[in-house]
């Protein structure tokens, strides 16, 4: 009997170690289970806090607002500067996508101005040592014709003075011959070395004239795709500045002129100004969305709207 006891203690034992175990197990299920959860619910807390900002498609036709400029309300004012931003935008698109060409085109056509002015003055320069040489031949053609003519009179002179007078002119006439030809051999020095530069400007002019007429074909066909719609934008543009006050529209032009992008209205996107992306405080955020006046950023000068304003 004693044997029997122990034996059923042994099979009481071994089952409360067995289901010791299980509670451990099922403990540490629970706890991998509950950060998992806690994982989860953080996750979907940041998807939504990463939310992007709405985005404003214009369909470009113009909001009318069915009063004069003068009686617009501030949210009225708003809705004009923020479609006339979004033309302007469009405009800017159209005109990135020709990117740096015009500047190209009108940087080689300077270049070919410059050099064009440049042979000019080289063909000038050419020509005037070309008539210089000129000169100095005929010059020692006409120093030798005298020094003929006066070999010839010293046949018949009479005295020593008339000899030795003729023999001076005849010396002069031959140091004229000498520095004749000196400078015949200076200018034509000089002449080869502008007919060298001459030369190389026209082959520079022949190349860039090539760089210009490819650069003008490239731009003409992105303008060609291009023209017509930009040229509707901006017939859009004028009529969108017709709703804007001068006050505003002039305002409204200085800070897009100084802005980089080009962004004079901005919305207000993850709490931050849509221009400079600095933060703005909790209640100039209320009155950017109560639209009873209009604010700019404190740090970039943009004016601020609300993401939601109805257009």
């Amino acid at each position: 009997m004693a044997v029997k006891k122990t034996a059923s203690k042994g099979t009481d034992t071994t089952e409360a170690v067995a289901e010791k175990k299980k509670a451990t197990k099922s403990k540490s299920e629970t706890a991998t289970k509950e950060p998992k959860a806690k994982r989860a619910s953080r996750s979907k807390v940041v998807e939504k806090v990463v939310e992007p900002a709405k985005e404003h498609r214009f369909n470009f036709k113009l909001k009318d607002f069915g009063k004069a400029k003068d009686d617009f309300t501030v949210e009225q004012r708003l809705q004009a500067l923020f479609q006339l931003q979004l033309i302007d935008s469009e405009i800017d698109r159209i005109r990135i996508i020709r990117g740096e060409l015009p500047m190209e085109v009108a940087d080689l056509e300077d270049e070919i101005a410059g050099l064009q002015t440049r042979i000019n003055n080289l063909n000038e320069d050419v020509e005037g040592y070309t008539n210089l040489i000129a000169q100095k031949k005929q010059s020692i053609k006409d120093s030798k014709a005298a020094i003929k003519k006066y070999e010839g009179q010293q046949m018949n002179v009479k005295n020593n003075r008339e000899f030795d007078s003729l023999n001076k002119e005849i010396e002069f006439q031959n140091l004229e011959i000498q520095l004749s030809e000196k400078r015949i051999r200076e200018y034509e020095y000089e002449l080869g070395n502008q007919t060298t530069v001459l030369n190389e400007a026209n082959a520079r002019l022949e190349e860039r004239m090539g760089d210009l007429n490819a650069k003008k074909e490239e731009l003409d066909t992105i303008i060609a795709e291009t023209q017509k719609e930009e040229a509707q934008l901006m017939d859009f543009s004028d009529q969108a500045k017709a709703l804007i006050e001068e006050r505003l529209l002039t305002a409204y032009s200085r800070i897009r002129t100084n802005a980089r992008n080009g962004l004079a209205v901005v919305t207000v996107q993850r709490d931050a100004c849509g221009g400079c992306f600095n933060k703005i405080p909790p209640q100039r955020q209320l009155d950017i969305r109560q639209h009873k006046k209009i604010i700019v950023c404190e740090h970039c000068g943009r004016i601020l709207i609300d993401s939601n304003i109805e257009m």
